[in-house]
């Protein structure tokens, strides 16, 4: 028997290449908070929190178990003759609530927090090239916003939140670790679609004017911050950042330290250069 689960996109539970997610919402939702948190215990408590609400109705208790029994059900018609028993081993029952218990080999929650880890490890003892391989696989597992196809209750949102936060955090990473590598010509595609998506991002801004510099293209470069710096102004009304006017200010006299793979660097890099 081989289950896998993904939530770094649609959500996805199969059990021997047969998929298991219900179809209405709720039981959805229920299956989603076990996955997120594959192999540790959920509560009753905080799942119908996440299904109801603070109001959870009288009948919630009764209602959570009849929605476990109705996964547990998938599950068992998925497993091989003989093997139903599974089910709710797979679903098990805790005291205190549920733990969904799949190798965390076939997880791509797991995956990803074990290479993005391994990658910023390799990057802070100085071992760039690994560190990139190793976050571009992590990253390589996202296959669209976190569970996308699931409805959010309150403990879905803060989870869903922390894991875009860090891939943003891994992706800014793996895009100052190729910069520090020279490779801005290969960054210029995603850099522009970065900050179109994130227009508020001043990381993604700061990497693109200088992927754009360093590819011969200064007068792109110095458009990206005019645009970005109206655009802050107008919707946030505040000024960009001391860190990103000196980045300006650099370009725009033709510095020499823009050419420099240290260059602001993030603090993953030990002699990474700050001004």
């Amino acid at each position: 028997m081989r289950a896998e689960i993904k939530v770094l996109g649609a959500l996805e539970v199969t059990v021997d290449g047969r998929s298991v997610v219900p179809s209405a919402s709720k039981p959805r939702q229920l299956l989603a908070m076990l996955a997120i948190n594959v192999g540790r215990v959920v509560t009753s408590t905080t799942l119908m929190e996440e299904l109801w609400g603070t109001g959870s109705p009288r009948s919630a208790p009764g209602t959570l178990q009849t929605y476990v029994l109705q996964v547990r059900k998938l599950i068992r018609e998925a497993l091989p003759a003989g093997q139903q028993n599974l089910a709710r081993e797979i679903v098990a029952t805790r005291h205190t609530g549920y733990v969904l218990q799949i190798d965390p080999d076939h997880v791509d929650l797991v995956q990803y927090g074990r290479l993005a880890t391994a990658g910023r490890i390799a990057g802070a003892a100085g071992r760039y090239e690994e560190a990139e391989r190793l976050l571009s696989e992590a990253l390589a597992l996202w296959r669209g916003p976190v569970l996308v196809d699931v409805p959010a209750g309150p403990q879905l949102e803060i989870e869903v939140m922390r894991l875009a936060e860090s891939r943003l955090t891994d992706l800014t990473l793996r895009v100052d670790i190729d910069l520090y590598l020279r490779r801005h010509h290969q960054l210029l595609g995603d850099l522009a679609a970065l900050c179109a998506r994130h227009p508020y991002m001043e990381n993604f801004m700061a990497q693109y004017m200088i992927a754009l510099y360093r590819s011969g293209r200064m007068g792109q470069a110095l458009q990206v911050y005019r645009d970005m710096s109206a655009n802050i102004r107008d919707h946030l009304g505040v000024d960009p950042s001391q860190r990103l006017q000196q980045l300006h200010r650099a370009i725009l006299t033709g510095d020499s330290i823009v050419d420099d793979p240290r260059f602001m660097v993030n603090t993953w890099a030990p002699d990474a250069i700050a001004s």
